[in-house]
Formats: structure tokens, C-alpha cells, sequence
């Protein structure tokens, strides 16, 4: 049988480490973005989701089986979420509908479907931790529910089965994305040490002292080969986090100590990195070529807001694994450990020194 996936949004955190996976598996990989860039074993396809007169273009006489849909736009409303991101996915399922050859679509979403969108992120009535994916949608508008209805009437209408994958904040590289903890806290951390400044910890009480989860992005691109793969896993919603449970009050002394710096004690005070950071432009561009690396930018490679808005949850944040575990995905990923290779390979590829 056919082992053809496409990506929408390879680019991304996810994406990329999709196609890795993915390829490594043995698979032809198809690779869809607004800006391509050559990614090894990937067949690059240039289009804007955002216009269906494009996408059926890039993709006509493409005959996928698999479709791994990891993109998204963010938008000044959630209103705009909505009309946006179903937008793109509807365009992208209605192009491949008539080659016909999908047999399994993947949408990747997130623990705001447990904790809201941006508008009300951690706020109202949520359901308690551990989040398990029975749990319902929240009485709320949410651009993932509108993502998902969208995979949701495709499959009827044209006989594919689908999944459904919730991490929580993903570890992983990219450049230019829109939520990036790990490359932020990376870039911070340089920012520290170069400096002499505090390495401070930005978010609230609850989350230093809180247990939580992450998701690294190749576990969760492994976790999409195996639903891809495993029939009993067809047509079901999954939560993905790594494994392991912790404590920011632990990991924060674990990054200060990759990059040789004190991590400053939490003195209860709330330093969101919107503001610690918010001068920092020239002083990035300052390290950037006192040590030749590839991105001056700051704004390519830190997303303080959405670190801010993770770390300032007022609840604890913990995600079920079980209805994975039953049925036979055993994928572990120590989190410390997610980030420091990620640190490393962005060393290596020059974005940090």
C-alpha cells in the first residue's frame, strides 16, 4: 500500500520533525508551506492555504494517503481564529478530494481544547486534571473545535479515517513560529549570560510550584506515525505529552545549569518575558554577530507571549496518556532531556552560541 503523507505546515516545529520521523520510516514525503525551505527527503509544495485557487494548483495529481495537518494562522480575535483556520484546513481536505487516494488524516491541536482559546486561556469553568480526552468542549468558541468539525465532515463525506493529536507546549526547532518556548527560553537564557543579568523565572506561583507536562516534537511525530498505522487507533482523539511530570521550581535550575548560569530564586513575582525581553532587539543583534550567527532577529526566534501565557496559568496542568498506552503506543521522552537536545542542535546549527 501507498506510504505518501503530505504536511501542511512543515516548516513549523511540528511539521519538520513530522517529515523526519515520518521519512525515516521509509515514507515519500510531500511538504506543504507558504515559504518553503529545502528540508532533506522532502518534496517541497509552495501555496497559500488561505486561497483554494492556490492550493488546487500546488496539488493537482498529487495522490497522497496520509495527511498530517500542523498549521495554523493566529489571529487578532477568536472569532478570526475560527474563520481563518477552517478556513485553511476545508481548502486543503476539498483539493485532495478528487484524486481520492486519502486513507488517513492527522490534525494536530492542543490543550486549549481543555483550557480555552487566547480570549479566555485558563479561565471559567475547566475540566480537572489530568485532562482525558473524554472529556468534552468546553462552552466556549475554539478554532481547534472548528478544525476539527471540518476533518470531521470530510471523513464522512469522503470515506478517510482520522485522528485527532492534543500536546501540550511542543520542544522542538523552527524558525519564524508563532509559539516556541524552548527556542525563547534558549534565546533568554543566552541573553542572561551574556549580559550578567537575572535568569528570572516569568510566570506565576502556581506554575513554579504546580506539576506539568510538555511534548517533545518528535515524540509527537512518532505518536502520528502510529495512529497513522494502527487500526484500532482510527478515528479517535489523543492527548501526547512525553511521559514524565515536573515541576518549573526543577526545571528552571535544570536550564540555567546547560547554560552555566544561576537560575534566581522565585521570589513570588510575576516578570512576564513580553516585558523582560521587550528591549532586547539590539542586544540579540549585538550577540548574533559578536558570535556569527544565522539570526539577528529576535522576533524569528522568540515568542515571549506565548511562553508568558503557559507560565501564567493560574492551574496545575497535567495530561492522561492512558487511552494511548491501551492501545500499544509506548513513547517516552524525559523532558529535561527534549530541551537540552534542542539547545544543542540550535547550537549547532548556529542560533545560539
Amino acid at each position: 500500500m501507498s506510504k505518501h503523507v503530505l504536511i501542511a505546515g512543515v516548516t513549523g516545529i511540528i511539521g519538520s520533525a513530522t517529515a523526519d520521523i515520518f521519512g525515516e520510516d521509509g515514507w515519500q514525503v510531500s511538504g506543504l508551506a507558504r515559504n518553503p525551505v529545502p528540508q532533506p527527503g522532502v518534496t517541497a509544495i509552495r501555496a497559500d492555504l488561505l486561497d483554494p485557487a492556490s492550493v488546487g494548483e500546488a496539488l493537482a495529481g498529487l495522490r497522497p494517503s496520509h495527511v498530517v495537518i500542523a498549521t495554523w494562522l493566529r489571529q487578532a480575535t477568536e472569532k478570526e481564529n475560527i474563520r481563518v483556520n477552517a478556513a485553511m484546513v476545508r481548502h486543503l481536505l476539498d483539493a485532495l478530494r478528487p484524486a481520492g487516494s486519502v486513507r488517513h488524516v492527522a490534525l494536530v491541536t492542543g490543550l486549549k481544547h481543555y483550557l480555552g482559546p487566547f480570549e479566555a486561556y485558563g479561565k471559567g469553568s475547566l475540566p480537572q486534571t489530568p485532562f482525558r480526552e473524554e472529556q468534552g468542549r468546553l462552552d466556549i468558541d475554539n478554532f481547534y473545535y472548528a478544525q476539527e468539525d471540518e476533518v470531521f465532515a470530510a471523513a464522512a463525506r469522503d470515506g478517510f479515517a482520522w485522528s485527532v493529536h492534543r500536546p501540550h507546549t511542543v520542544i522542538g526547532k523552527a524558525v519564524g513560529n508563532a509559539m516556541n518556548m524552548g527556542t525563547t527560553l534558549a534565546v533568554y537564557a543566552t541573553i542572561c549570560r551574556e549580559t550578567g543579568r537575572p535568569f528570572r523565572f516569568p510566570g506565576v506561583e502556581a506554575q513554579w510550584k504546580s506539576l506539568t507536562d510538555m511534548t517533545d516534537a518528535k515524540l509527537l511525530a512518532r505518536h502520528m506515525l502510529w495512529a497513522a498505522t494502527t487500526p484500532g487507533a482510527a478515528d479517535q482523539a489523543f492527548n501526547v505529552v512525553d511521559g514524565d511530570v515536573f515541576r518549573w521550581s526543577w526545571m528552571w535550575e535544570r536550564i540555567a545549569g546547560w547554560f552555566g548560569i544561576e537560575a534566581e530564586a522565585f521570589d513570588g513575582t510575576v516578570r512576564p518575558l513580553e516585558q523582560q525581553m521587550a528591549e532586547d532587539a539590539a542586544i540579540w543583534r549585538g550577540i548574533a554577530a559578536r558570535y556569527g550567527l544565522v539570526e539577528p532577529d529576535l522576533l524569528r526566534l522568540a515568542s515571549p507571549w506565548h511562553t508568558d501565557a503557559d507560565l501564567g496559568r493560574p492551574i496545575e496542568v497535567v495530561t492522561d496518556m492512558s487511552k494511548s498506552r491501551r492501545l500499544g503506543f509506548t513513547g517516552f521522552q524525559p523532558t529535561d532531556d527534549a530541551f537540552f537536545a534542542l539547545f544543542e542542535r540550535l547550537r549547532a546549527d548556529r542560533l545560539i552560541p
